[in-house]
């Protein structure tokens, strides 16, 4: 397990031999923080590691560490968060278009602006009508290539901020146009109304928050996301590779890290670990 890891080893490492790094790792991400604000946690906790004092990890100019997380996770969605470092940081966009998987709790009956608990409760309707079957049958027309409307809290941009800034600045803004987006696989694992327990498997560019939106209206009521976590995303699965916050560390990165090389060429980075249970505890529900 990751606290098996050698606590003898010195704690002090060099800034070049953390700049060295070239690759990709995954990290588990807390309800609560932005996935910015998750990640610039983990660069200032490493570089405090490596000796540098005061660091910004905000700082654009002039990086001590080049990092960026492949996808977005919501404030409120726990799971799987992608880091790449170094030139590991060119291979995000495969994780942005790569397959995911989710685990999300709705609740039937209430629907709010933002699509999950965070939001204010708009709308209520009855229920009482759903069954599972009825459930599981309406699952099937949004299995496959779908077309999906994003929702207008979201991480989407327009004229350079995101249309969730815009919209707690009290701008008005228009729903984006619906895209095509693919879902792999939709299960329902469990059915309590209100609440009900959904398994995902999707490509890039699909919002769970929408999908449970439009669930609701297709059972001719309503619904929201009350939790969300990413077991998965690209080959970095929550339960095997995901580095929890007290393993932040450059011994647990270079242990779980998929290096990437240093050529242009980027295409031949390695798989990561399998199974490495050094890297998680305590993986949640």
């Amino acid at each position: 397990m990751a606290g098996n890891l050698s606590s003898s080893a010195p704690r002090s490492v060099s800034l070049s031999k953390l700049q060295a790094l070239n690759g990709l790792f995954a990290i588990y991400k807390t309800q609560g923080p932005t996935s910015a604000d998750v990640l610039n946690k983990l660069k200032e906790a490493l570089l405090k590691e490596a000796g540098v004092k005061n660091p910004n990890p905000r700082k654009r100019k002039k990086q001590d560490l080049k990092m960026g997380h492949g996808g977005t996770l919501d404030s409120a969605a726990c799971g799987v968060l992608v880091v790449g470092v170094g030139n590991g940081t060119k291979m995000l966009s495969t994780m942005l278009a790569g397959s995911k998987k989710y685990t999300a709790v709705g609740e039937l009956g209430k629907a709010t602006d933002t699509l999950d608990a965070t939001g204010t409760v708009i709308l209520e309707k009855d229920f009482e009508h759903i069954t599972r079957v009825a459930f599981e049958e309406k699952l099937k027309i949004f299995t496959g290539d779908i077309m999906q409307v994003p929702p207008l809290y979201s991480a989407l941009k327009k004229d350079g901020q995101r249309l969730s800034v815009l919209l707690k600045k009290g701008h008005k803004v228009e729903a984006k146009p619906a895209r095509a987006v693919t879902v792999y696989s939709l299960t329902l694992q469990e059915f309590k109304p209100p609440l009900f327990t959904l398994d995902i498997e999707c490509g890039g560019g699909f919002y769970v928050r929408s999908l449970v939106d439009d669930l609701g209206k297709a059972l001719s009521s309503c619904a929201h996301v009350k939790e969300l976590t990413r077991t998965k995303q690209g080959q970095f699965t929550l339960k095997d590779h995901a580095l929890r916050e007290e393993h932040w560390t450059l011994e647990h990165i270079l242990h779980s890290m998929q290096p990437c090389p240093v050529s242009e060429d980027h295409s031949d980075c390695i798989k990561p670990p399998e199974a490495d249970t050094r890297s998680v505890q305590n993986t949640p529900e």
